[in-house]
Formats: structure tokens, C-alpha cells, sequence
């Protein structure tokens, strides 16, 4: 059993809730049995455009939201309340608050590693922070109030560069190697094109760092003058890296106009972008597409019309085990959730299933339960779903 989350301490107090927290969610939506899906949908809460989240060992949830506040979703998601303690974010298009991840080791040191966009000079970019949760359980006179939550000791980690003018492509998934000894962090290449063949910049890169945000050692392109961060190369707008049970790291990135694609990302190697995808400019001038020995490491599978991938996960529960090893993506532009089998170090296309909404966000639950967030607002298409087996 996984060790719940240490209760840290008991406040009494009056019946209103703390500063910030926001209404309770009711548990008990109403279950919706759509016909073509081999799931039930569970409406379990509603955010204001939800990015990112990860649960904790006692079954609560933290849910990023894009105008910059984390939340904290209690286990039977009947009360929500702000974690206070992020920093300030710059939520124009595709900026905000964006991935968060725990640390490993987190029932110890309590760190929550977090990933958001800012503006600094020349621009903006994406940065990687830190900070140590703090959870207080507040008992109120008549009833249990939401808990006060807030990150203790944020530190900023590591921050793209450069900077640069705009508001796209900031990518910033977080994923930890299974040994727990390295951090991977993905830099979209801000709608620039070129800087992700630039082997000076972080922008278009998964980079591989220590814990502290510094340039791992042992990094395969560092001798070759690369920025000593780099792991692998020629990415445009990577929005999930998940490893797999046997250690393979695997990202989705949107390519241009077609061409999303799945890789499987190996030290050094170049993917291509912008000097070959499987799709075009969106002004319709072509790029060449891959080709055996062309030079540039080809994507495993790939999707043109696109589907807009959001968000990436590697299914390891019990509840669907005949999918047990595969790579679940949320679909934006597509409403869909997109399930792609793995095998080995091979893939190919499984089920694309309409979901009537953008679907931003998949995570697996302690439960093996599948969870999505909808890619909206609070009080309309924002809403955490589970999804279980139809019986």
C-alpha cells in the first residue's frame, strides 16, 4: 500500500472556508453511457481550463488550470480549494500554468515539480519550478472546511532560452526516469522553426537534467558543443513525454498542417523538425516528408488530418487489461481520446474514440481507472472524467 499523505496539521476555525478556495463540486454527477466507447463516463468535477494533473498517494488529486492557480481536488472530489505558493504565469494562448508532476520520493520531501510561462527579457518562455506542499486540515465549528494548501520554498529550476517574442508552443511536460535519478523536461520551439536544429538553445528540445534543474551529466551531444541540457533534437510542440514499463522514453508532439506525431526518443538523435514532417505549412507550401536515410529519426506513428494531441500516458492498471502497455493521448482540434499500441519499441494506430469535447489531459488513477480533463471553462466543457469499463 502506498503511504497516505502525512496530515501536517489540525486548525480550528470558524465555517467559512480559507481565502481563494473555490465551491465544492458535487461527487454524484450523473453517469453517461455514450454508445461506441467500450467506457462509462463519470463526471467527477469541473475546473476553468484544467492543463495538467497528478495524484497523490491518498487518492486526492492536484489540477493545474491555465490562468495560473493549482488546485487540490479532494479524494471523493466533493470540495476543491487553491494551493497558494506558484508564481506568477503569463496565460496569453497557449501560456499559463501548465504540467505538474510529484517528485520522486515525494511521501518523504513532499516536492511538487510544476512547469508554467512567463515573460523576461526578450520575451517569454516556459520555466520548471519546485516547491514542498503543505497540506492543513481545517476543522470548522459545525462541519470539516476545505483544507489550506500552498507550496513552501518554490524555487525556479531551469528556464528556456532564449526568450523570445510570442505566445505558442511552450510545451513543457515533465516526466522523471524510472530510476528517479533524472528529470526530462520538453521545450517547444515557439512557433520559430529554426531553433530546434540550433544546438546552442534549449527551444524545439527534450533536455535531460538532475533533480535541480542543472544539465545532467552523461547528456549524448554535450561533446559536440550542443547546450549541455539536450537529449534529443528537431521537436516542434511537445505535449506529453511518458516512459514505459520497460524504461523506453516515449513523446507526442503537433506537427504543422498533419503530421502529429508519437516517437520514441533516443539519446542524440534528430527528429527533423522544421527540415522534414508529414505535414505542411499551413500556408500550404510542402515540407519533405521523412524518408529512409534521410538523416532525421522518423516518428512511429503518425496522423494526417491531425488530431491535435494533449496530453500523453502509458497504461498500466488492472481495470483495462487488454490495454495494459499502450499510450493514451487526449485529442484537442479531434474531441477525442486516441489509443495507440506499443510493443517493444514499435507502434501503431489502436482506437480513436469521440469524446464531444477537447480533450486536454490523461492520467491513470490508483484506481486503474482512466481520467481525462476537458479542455474548457468552469460550468461548461472543463470537467474531470473517469473512465471505467462498461458492464
Amino acid at each position: 500500500m502506498r503511504p497516505a499523505l502525512p496530515l501536517i496539521a489540525l486548525i480550528v476555525a470558524g465555517c467559512s472556508g480559507p481565502s481563494g478556495a473555490a465551491p465544492a463540486t458535487n461527487a454524484t454527477a450523473p453517469r453517461s453511457t455514450d454508445a461506441g466507447v467500450p467506457f462509462t463516463k463519470t463526471v467527477i468535477a469541473d475546473f476553468d481550463s484544467p492543463w495538467a494533473m497528478t495524484f497523490l498517494p491518498d487518492g486526492r488529486m492536484l489540477v493545474t488550470e491555465k490562468n495560473g492557480r493549482l488546485m487540490l481536488l479532494s479524494k471523493d472530489a466533493s470540495e476543491k480549494s487553491v494551493v497558494s505558493g506558484t508564481l506568477p504565469v503569463d496565460s496569453a494562448w497557449q501560456g499559463g500554468l501548465m504540467d505538474v508532476v510529484l517528485a520522486p520520493g515525494f511521501a518523504t520531501n513532499h516536492q511538487v515539480y510544476f512547469s508554467f510561462s512567463e515573460s523576461g527579457a526578450g520575451g517569454k518562455g516556459v520555466v520548471l519550478a519546485r516547491g514542498a506542499l503543505d497540506i492543513r486540515q481545517v476543522q470548522c465549528i459545525r462541519a470539516p472546511c476545505p483544507p489550506i494548501a500552498r507550496l513552501d520554498n518554490v524555487e525556479v529550476l531551469f528556464r528556456a532560452h532564449p526568450y523570445v517574442p510570442g505566445n505558442g508552443h511552450y510545451s513543457g511536460r515533465i516526466a522523471f526516469s524510472p530510476d528517479g535519478r533524472y528529470l526530462f523536461f520538453t521545450n517547444g520551439e515557439r512557433q520559430k522553426f529554426d531553433p530546434a536544429q540550433d544546438p546552442k538553445v534549449s527551444l524545439g528540445k527534450v533536455l535531460r537534467l538532475s533533480l535541480d534543474g542543472k544539465p545532467a551529466d552523461g547528456n549524448p551531444l554535450a561533446a559536440q558543443g550542443f547546450d549541455p541540457a539536450i537529449w534529443s533534437y528537431g521537436h516542434r510542440n511537445l505535449l506529453g513525454i511518458a516512459f514505459d514499463a520497460q524504461g523506453r522514453l516515449w513523446e507526442q508532439e503537433m506537427g504543422p498542417k498533419g503530421g502529429d506525431e508519437v516517437n520514441l526518443i533516443e539519446p542524440g538523435k534528430n527528429y527533423g523538425w522544421p527540415r522534414v514532417s508529414n505535414g505542411s505549412h499551413y500556408d500550404g507550401r510542402d515540407i519533405p516528408d521523412h524518408a529512409p536515410g534521410d538523416g532525421y529519426e522518423p516518428p512511429k506513428v503518425w496522423w494526417n488530418p491531425v488530431i491535435s494531441p494533449g496530453g500523453l500516458m502509458i497504461y498500466s492498471g488492472s481495470l483495462f487489461p487488454q490495454w495494459r502497455g499502450d499510450a493514451f493521448i487526449g485529442g484537442l482540434s479531434s474531441q477525442s481520446l486516441v489509443r495507440v499500441d506499443l510493443d517493444g519499441a514499435t507502434a501503431r494506430k489502436g482506437d480513436q474514440w469521440a469524446m464531444g469535447a477537447r480533450i486536454r489531459e490523461v492520467e491513470q488513477g490508483p484506481d486503474g481507472a482512466i481520467y481525462v480533463l476537458e479542455d474548457g471553462d468552469d460550468g461548461s466543457q472543463g470537467r474531470l472524467i473517469r473512465l471505467t469499463p462498461k458492464r
